[in-house]
């Protein structure tokens, strides 16, 4: 290929090349220039800390305001718990279902259908059906099943064999998944079940493409359904698999309206929702806490990318 016919090309790409950089540079650059001044929105004594001005440079000193505050490191550990359990239900989930959805069986395209569906349940709405239709402790799921097994349980006291066994039954409390200790978990179940189609379809895609005679070929030489799934269906599923963990992992970091709606924050932050905390007035603090998101979410970048790519060259 010539010269000439390679230079066309990038010239009609130019455009969108330099739109992107805009885009991606002009945040990046603000928020890091934000990051290094004292900018606090609603400060009378101070008024002049409420324009961004060079002249308020502070230098690290936000980041050491945010690295000593006292939600920071747990909100942290809370955005890794809640990525890593979220990936870890989505991804076993959706091996099972995918595997069990792949077999053939009446209706499977209205099942199909149907399980792929929670995923363009948007966010807010999502949580919201949650966590008061299911988990509510008086008004959910979660509370008329806890009142249904005491009731049922009441009932057996008076049998006259094993009465007294039901008699050393406690009665069961409906959990508050608004509490401090569980909202996080709240959180994980919701996210969990929305984006699990998701892992559901891409394994779904990538069986299409297995090797039917390996299979076979197993089964004529006595392999266990397990032992297949293990040694040539999840082998198959490695790069799937990767993408799945990569992607999720993307846009589980930036989670925020799910712990709005669950507990406000109480006890249940991640960066992200921190970063919202911070804008309210100290525009500074939250500039530090986005650039400390942007190192973390690299690091897991950096780790994704290079176990996707292992399995790419797999």
């Amino acid at each position: 290929m010539s010269s000439k016919n390679r230079t066309l090309p990038r010239i009609l790409q130019t455009p969108a090349v330099v739109l992107l950089l805009i885009w991606m540079l002009v945040p990046l650059s603000m928020t890091l220039y934000f990051s290094f001044i004292r900018y606090v929105l609603n400060n009378t004594r101070r008024p002049e800390w409420t324009t961004p001005s060079p002249s308020n440079w502070r230098g690290f000193g936000n980041y050491e305001y945010v690295l000593n505050a006292k939600d920071f490191w747990f909100a942290i550990q809370n955005s890794v718990f809640i990525v890593t359990s979220i990936l870890i239900i989505t991804v076993v989930l959706g091996l099972g279902i995918a595997v069990l959805v792949n077999r053939k069986f009446p209706g499977r395209g209205i099942v199909r259908v149907l399980l792929i569906s929670p995923f363009f349940v948007m966010p807010a709405v999502n949580a919201v059906l949650w966590i008061n239709m299911i988990l509510d402790p008086v008004l959910g799921l979660n509370g008329l099943a806890v009142a249904g097994i005491n009731s049922v349980v009441d009932g057996l006291r008076d049998f006259p064999v094993l009465g007294w066994f039901f008699n050393l039954w406690p009665v069961l409390e409906p959990i508050s998944f608004r509490a401090t200790q569980t909202s996080a978990y709240a959180v994980i179940m919701m996210v969990a079940w929305q984006w699990t189609p998701f892992a559901v379809l891409i394994f779904m895609t990538s069986l299409q493409s297995e090797d039917e005679s390996q299979k076979e070929a197993a089964t004529l030489d006595g392999a266990s359904p397990w032992s297949q799934f293990i040694n040539l269906t999840v082998p198959h599923l490695a790069r799937p698999i990767a993408i799945v963990v990569m992607i999720q992992s993307i846009f589980h970091l930036s989670l925020y309206a799910e712990i709005e709606i669950v507990s406000r924050g109480s006890g249940n932050k991640n960066l992200p929702y921190l970063i919202g905390e911070f804008t309210n007035n100290n525009i500074g603090a939250a500039s530090a806490t986005g650039i400390f998101a942007v190192i973390l979410a690299n690091i897991i970048a950096i780790f994704l990318l290079r176990m996707v790519g292992k399995s790419l060259m797999d």
